[in-house]
């Protein structure tokens, strides 16, 4: 794997590509807007980067990060991506995307739309709770004590080792929350979202969470 591919490049977007490129990635970024509009976040990113447009982000990707608002995930290109591993790094804001009655029924996930919407990709949530500063500076060497851990969701065992695999590049710990419909745990208002915990921590975390239904 060398080429990761962005579908959105807003701030965890572009954090996640520098920390792709100081691992030694090639990135290829791409937004809503068009290639010209991310000239300066390349020009920032340095030789490893590019600005293309989603379909030619996808098509160049080994593996691929998705990061737009929710609302645009039928705009993420589908075919370019089947076969791929894909990060999904979204949450679900009603007042941001408008009301999608499966996910307010809680008989689904956010993810779980990615995935049905990719239906040959195979798609790890991962990154959806971390404020883009944090991620950019508390990475640390692995086996570090205390080591912040991000936790992960997806149906398939080889992509979740792969995601897992770059997280620890990135610099944190990984702890496995399971399949695409347990990426609730770690969903907006539980107790996983936003803080840094190690991967103890995480764990009891996300064994304490709670449908919104139930809170």
């Amino acid at each position: 794997m060398t080429t990761i591919g962005f579908i959105g490049s807003g701030h965890i977007g572009s954090t996640l590509a520098r920390l792709a490129i100081d691992a030694g990635y090639d990135v290829v970024l791409s937004n809503s807007r068009g290639p010209d509009t991310l000239a300066d976040l390349v020009g920032r990113l340095g030789p490893k980067a590019r600005a293309a447009t989603a379909e030619d982000a996808a098509a160049a990707a080994d593996i691929a990060v998705v990061t737009v608002p929710l609302k645009a995930y039928k705009a993420v290109p589908v075919e370019p991506l089947a076969g791929k591993v894909v990060i999904d790094t979204n949450n679900y804001y009603p007042q941001r995307d408008g009301d999608f009655s499966e996910l307010e029924a809680e008989t689904t996930t956010v993810s779980e739309l990615l995935q049905r919407h990719l239906p040959t990709s195979h798609v790890v949530k991962a990154f959806n709770y971390i404020y883009y500063e944090e991620l950019a500076t508390q990475g640390q060497p692995a086996g570090t004590p205390g080591r912040r851990a991000f936790a992960i969701a997806g149906d398939d065992v080889d992509a979740k080792k792969a995601v897992g695999a770059l997280i620890d590049e990135f610099g944190y710990d990984v702890v496995d929350a399971g399949p695409l419909a347990e990426g609730w745990r770690f969903q907006r208002d539980t107790p996983a979202y936003g803080p840094r915990f190690d991967a103890d921590e995480l764990r009891a975390k996300l064994a304490e969470a709670r449908r919104y239904a139930d809170m």
